[in-house]
């Protein structure tokens, strides 16, 4: 809940990545730059929330979407997951890690950003880790309040006394919050990132990215516009932070091509951090969990890629594929397991709501099982995109009204690098491209909810108009504690 515990354990890939040493208590820290550093890798460590374990948000934004369903093995494979694909989601079944995994972030963050100023060290690192503290702050602050909408805020950690009388804040403060925070980050973070010592880390182009996502949320539509064009400079272009389209949109899933060009914020995941079914979505492990889950279960191919069998979660619905059908990013999203079995290249073992259709981004391969100790399928090493350059043009197009010869410009670098020809810029055809360029990362449920969509689109799974908009706040949170349940659970 909001007592979280303090303590610091590995993080991922590159920068991100050092050899686990177990836990320290929270008063032995904070006594050199060595101790702010670690401190500075626990909070980002929660960011493996996106891929990360089974309650991780890719897959269950994906599941809440018109393009996909929970899937699995049977319709008990999950009550978290399957109950929010069918709506029926409520209190004891909505998974609580997706609370307090983002509120032990908070803590983190409060207690870095209270410690800093008292730590010997360099006053621009100082400055760097404190930016980063609060860009990580915001980021999962907006992760709950696009969940939750009504949730508790605190900038200094509570006293246990507090924990039980807190009260949830006024949305907009949430937000109030979340934008001071990232305009106050922003002046003191590097233009750019060495990506041979620093990948992972964020940016000054991150953290714009992320306000402009806040800003887009909230309908401040020419503060959305004109962060973002910072963010995304000349359409098709190398903008002022290096970040530009990469040519081929296959290669946006190639595992090893890390931090490239067109990622702003990257989530990291390795396979050496050992992890086992003891310690699977503790916040210790560190693989990309998403990959088993993703893969058809009982997979063999004579003939067909080298994937690997996983848990058939997240089918892709008949829906999306026939929207992709003709378009050159179908074969890098979607995996036809009804073709390859037709021409006897592959076989499989149905799960839940198969469709034949899997999520092909994250499919898992034969060559990326991990060879190190640990339970190899909870250790894949592919990486997530939570914001990626194709996603910032579509959101500053949107912010402009889908009019314009930048909207315009936007729209079109999106489609040419692919191979699509241009079309008439517009609201509808933002919304389009965002579900065919984006589909499976996650981007989807929230799209739908936030553009009033989603009571349309998903009343066939169940949605209620005024309700599902926002999660159930689990049971747990409720419990001799001040917070109220959202309306209508």
């Amino acid at each position: 809940m909001l007592a979280a515990i303090a303590t610091f354990t590995s993080c991922s890939e590159e920068f991100l990545e050092v050899d686990p040493k177990g836990t320290t208590l929270e008063q032995n820290y904070y006594r050199n730059e060595t101790d702010a550093y670690s401190a500075l890798i626990a909070t980002y460590d929660l960011m493996r929330k996106q891929s990360g374990g089974f309650e991780n948000m890719i897959a269950m934004l994906n599941a809440g979407s018109d393009d996909f369903y929970a899937g699995g093995g049977n319709s008990s494979d999950g009550a978290g997951i399957q109950s929010f694909s069918n709506y029926t989601i409520n209190a004891t079944t909505i998974p609580g890690s997706f609370w307090s995994d983002f509120y032990q972030g908070i803590f983190r963050a409060n207690v870095l950003l209270e410690r800093l100023p008292a730590i010997p060290m360099d006053d621009a690192k100082k400055a760097r880790f404190a930016a980063e503290a609060k860009t990580l702050r915001a980021y999962y602050y907006f992760q709950l309040v696009t969940m939750f909408k009504n949730i508790p805020l605190y900038t200094t950690n509570l006293l246990p006394s507090e924990y039980y009388t807190k009260t949830q804040a006024n949305p907009a403060d949430v937000y109030a919050q979340i934008e001071l925070d990232l305009t106050e980050a922003i002046p003191n973070l590097p233009m750019t990132i060495e990506v041979t010592t620093e990948a992972g880390r964020i940016g000054k182009g991150a953290a714009q990215a992320i306000l402009g996502k806040v800003y887009l949320y909230q309908n401040k539509m020419s503060e959305a516009a004109a962060i973002l064009a910072e963010v995304n400079g000349t359409p098709g272009g190398t903008s002022q932070y290096g970040y530009r389209l990469l040519d081929n949109y296959n290669d946006l899933w190639v595992v090893d091509n890390k931090f490239h060009s067109e990622s702003i914020l990257e989530v990291s995941h390795t396979k050496s951090s050992r992890a086992g079914w003891g310690n699977w979505g503790s916040g210790s492990d560190e693989g990309n969990s998403l990959n088993v889950m993703v893969g058809p279960r009982g997979y063999g191919a004579s003939g067909a890629p080298d994937y690997q069998a996983g848990w058939s979660f997240n089918p892709v619905t008949v829906d999306l594929a026939t929207a992709l059908q003709g378009d050159p990013r179908f074969d890098a999203t979607i995996l036809d397991m009804n073709a390859l079995v037709a021409a006897g290249q592959a076989s499989y073992e149905p799960g839940y709501m198969n469709t034949g259709y899997f999520l092909k981004k994250f499919m898992p391969k034969l060559a990326d099982v991990s060879d190190e100790p640990g339970d190899a399928v909870l250790n894949y090493r592919q990486n997530t995109y939570a914001i990626r350059l194709a996603d910032t043009y579509l959101m500053e197009a949107e912010a402009l009204g889908g009019t314009g010869a930048r909207a315009q410009a936007l729209l079109d670098a999106v489609r040419e690098r692919v191979g699509l020809p241009p079309v008439t810029v517009s609201i509808e055809a933002i919304w389009r491209e965002r579900r065919l360029e984006l589909a499976g990362e996650g981007h989807r449920w929230h799209d739908l909810v936030r553009t009033g969509r989603a009571a349309t689109v998903l009343a066939p799974r169940g949605f209620v108009a005024g309700k599902n908009e926002i999660w159930p706040i689990p049971l747990r949170e409720l419990e001799n504690t001040a917070i109220q349940q959202n309306p209508l659970y």
